[in-house]
């Protein structure tokens, strides 16, 4: 048995299934966007499986738009669990896991995966998403984009989205490369070689609408960076231009034109990152964007809000995706207790949080 899945199978005895039975959806009388269905106690009800339950997926090929709200909708949650493993700081477990053989990068990646598995299995029934930051992975060569890729089949496999969150931004064959990479694949004379496989992926539109366009995937969504959540977003992204607009307004207005609405929901599959750490920008953001699905970062570590998201559910619950990356895997370190349980109790504290708001 792999290290990684000695700890999973350890993580996880035990845990109760993330099957959830729900009452079926009523697609007659569905609004221009997406459902605003309230959350109930038995539509949150899990059931003990000894080898854990089909999780509902909706079909990879189908609308971006209509895959998130569908997913939102059954697992009513708006919750991103962001994975940005420190080789460093690794849950307990899962640094133990490593092999006792092989190079530094063979055995850090193996603890990651298995942390990022470990992750998974304890915030993931309260989650709709993940965000793998692929720094964190590749950082470790080879072995860290193999611990990338187990990742992302153990989150899809559990259920979740996969938001590979990349930033990734280049004109023409680069950007199409990127995009193979993640989301698509390569056609090759030996045949095709497939990307990574994650539903959809952040990317910079600082070179223009035409790199986006390079960059999408067949049935995949993008989240374009437009006010983001670190302190310096200022510096570039709040300047006035020659129109009166900032520079984050002047590409809120692109994004909110760009991708299809999906046939069931109405949300684009063109999302944009905006930070929960300036709350103050909600508001315009969503009027420029009326059916564009947001990424919040910045909640907890970065000093945001879930309470100050308001705005950002107008369309709709599945509108507004809060990511939490530190705040749920470092819930631990601040308020005691063993790592998987502190995390799940955060994630379901900020699931519920984040619902209650729409």
């Amino acid at each position: 048995m792999s290290p990684s899945a000695a700890l999973v199978r350890a993580s996880t005895q035990g845990r109760v299934s993330r099957s959830r039975s729900r009452p079926p959806r009523c697609r007659g009388s569905r609004p221009a966007l997406v459902s605003r269905r309230p959350s109930t106690a038995s539509a949150r009800s899990t059931t003990a499986s000894a080898g854990g339950a089909q999780e509902h997926r909706v079909p990879a090929g189908s609308h971006f738009g209509d895959r998130l709200g569908s997913l939102v909708a059954h697992r009513e949650s708006q919750i991103v669990l962001g994975l940005d493993p420190d080789p460093s700081r690794l849950w307990p477990e899962a640094a133990a896991a490593a092999p006792t053989a092989g190079t530094p990068a063979d055995r850090a990646a193996a603890a990651v995966r298995a942390h990022c598995a470990a992750a998974i299995d304890a915030a993931g029934p309260a989650c709709v998403a993940v965000k793998p930051q692929l720094a964190c992975f590749e950082r470790l060569g080879a072995p860290g984009w193999e611990a990338l890729r187990a990742t992302i089949e153990h989150a899809q496999a559990s259920g979740l989205l996969v938001l590979a969150d990349g930033k990734r931004g280049d004109i023409d064959v680069s950007a199409a490369a990127y995009a193979q990479a993640l989301a698509g694949e390569t056609a090759t004379a030996f045949g095709p070689v497939r990307g990574l496989g994650a539903d959809a992926y952040t990317v910079s539109p600082f070179m223009g609408l035409d790199t986006l366009d390079a960059l999408a995937a067949p049935g995949a969504g993008m989240f374009v960076l437009v006010r983001t959540s670190n302190p310096g977003a200022a510096d570039v992204e709040d300047l006035v231009t020659d129109t009166g607009e900032r520079v984050w307004e002047r590409v809120a207005r692109l994004v909110g034109g760009r991708g299809a609405p999906g046939p069931d929901t109405g949300l684009h599959d063109v999302g944009a990152v905006v930070g929960a750490t300036a709350p103050q920008h909600l508001q315009r953001a969503r009027e420029l964007m009326p059916r564009t699905p947001f990424l919040l970062p910045g909640i907890g570590a970065q000093g945001g809000r879930v309470e100050d998201l308001g705005p950002v559910f107008a369309p709709g619950r599945a509108a507004g995706l809060v990511s939490a990356s530190r705040s749920i895997v470092a819930a631990h370190e601040h308020h005691g207790g063993k790592p998987a349980a502190a995390a799940r109790h955060e994630a379901e504290r900020l699931r519920a949080l984040a619902w209650s708001l729409a």
